[in-house]
């Protein structure tokens, strides 16, 4: 069971008809689900327990899936080499904290920059960032919307609120504006939302955050999502997937420029985290499904596919055949993010609320509502949902 953009359907019905035809005997059953239904079809074959013998997840879910029984550990399924390959990020989005056991993995990984074109700073006298040190702290990164918003740019900035609730966006993009400014969506320590969500630097952040869209400096969601690289570049910068280089460059050429997100505090983050391969419990054939896997995640076609989409290397092996996150490729400084910013969505059993509560929170602040008031709400959620599950044990001891 999979999602995915178009060239990811390809690829790996592909990967699976040259699985087969080397496996005499073997079919692979596909089940390609929308990314905006994933979770809730998901939720259908749990209760129909109908699980497949492999399901794609998004990363920050793997704790609550691990916790309710759903996956398997990956040691002595996958290929050794195929685990061995992995980064670090990738193993720490694919591990289960309680027990340090890998339960996911994948060829990508993934990260947010600031997308921005070299000739309109220049122009403007804006300095450009060299490295994730040399990162725009939250005062230059006002200033250069400022200065952007004076030269005649309708938006300044693209956040993509377009991408709405349905997806991971705002907890993924948003987040790591939270713990470079010090606090967290939860402590996670304790495991309390309250006093951490609703922190003054939290508050402090999501009031920021919303005056950029009081001022009008933020594409609105009914503007689409291509306003930064479109013909009349009617946005400054985007704060952007990875995944946005593509489209961007196939725009504006060697004009596009990567930045690492700016700092709210003292430090840079920067989220990991993406779509990941896990062994469901219910396989009646485990060896024969890792097999597969490992297959698939070796398969020289199927990486190129990723590759040419730009894809966030997760495995070492791919990214020294991605010349654009090299040393002195386009994306450098977002896969430079990887090891020098990135920290994981909080791995909680109680993720789905945690996401879910925070998207509805920035949602309304980003509309008018007060932050510390919406903040409380989201903790009161959180904090509810994990007494409500007596703690989600053996976490919080």
């Amino acid at each position: 069971m999979f999602q995915g953009d178009p060239y990811e359907v390809t690829a790996i019905n592909d990967v699976a008809k040259r699985f087969e035809a080397a496996n005499p005997g073997t079919t692979i059953d596909l089940i390609n689900t929308p990314h905006d239904a994933y979770n809730e079809k998901f939720g259908a074959m749990i209760s129909a327990n109908t699980l497949p013998d492999i399901m794609e997840l998004d990363a920050p879910f793997l704790a609550n899936y691990v916790w309710s029984g759903y996956l398997q550990p990956l040691k002595g399924l996958v290929d050794d080499a195929v685990l061995s390959d992995m980064t670090p990020s990738n193993i720490s989005q694919g591990t289960y904290p309680l027990d340090g056991k890998l339960y996911a993995t994948g060829l990508s990984d993934s990260t947010v920059a600031i997308y921005a074109s070299r000739k309109q700073l220049e122009s403007l006298k804006i300095r450009i960032p060299t490295s994730v040190d040399d990162a725009w702290t939250s005062e230059e990164f006002e200033d250069v919307l400022q200065k952007l918003a004076a030269s005649g740019v309708k938006w300044p900035i693209d956040l993509f609120r377009g991408y709405g609730t349905k997806t991971e966006w705002i907890t993924y993009a948003y987040e790591p504006a939270l713990l470079s400014a010090g606090c967290d969506l939860i402590d996670r320590k304790t495991w309390k939302a309250a006093g951490t969500l609703d922190s003054a630097a939290c508050v402090a952040v999501a009031q920021e955050m919303a005056s950029w869209v009081k001022k009008g400096w933020v594409v609105p969601q009914s503007a689409g999502q291509n306003q930064f690289y479109a013909k009349e570049r009617m946005a400054g910068l985007a704060w952007g997937g990875h995944w946005f280089y593509a489209d961007a460059h196939a725009a504006m050429g060697d004009d596009l420029i990567v930045l690492p997100l700016p700092k709210f505090g003292s430090k840079s983050a920067s989220p990991n985290g993406t779509w990941i391969y896990a062994v469901s419990k219910t396989t009646q054939d485990p060896k024969l499904t890792g097999k597969f896997l490992s297959f698939m995640l070796s398969d020289e076609a199927y990486r190129a596919a990723y590759r040419d989409h730009s894809s966030f290397p997760g495995l070492k092996s791919f990214a020294a055949k991605s010349p654009l996150y090299a040393e002195d490729g386009a994306m450098a400084i977002a896969f430079q993010q990887a090891s020098k910013s990135a920290v994981p969505r909080p791995p909680h059993p109680a993720y789905p609320t945690i996401t879910l509560a925070f998207q509805i929170a920035m949602t309304n602040i980003f509309d008018g509502a007060d932050a510390k008031t919406e903040l409380s709400k989201a903790a009161k959620k959180i904090d509810a949902d994990i007494e409500d599950n007596s703690g989600y044990p053996p976490f919080g001891k």
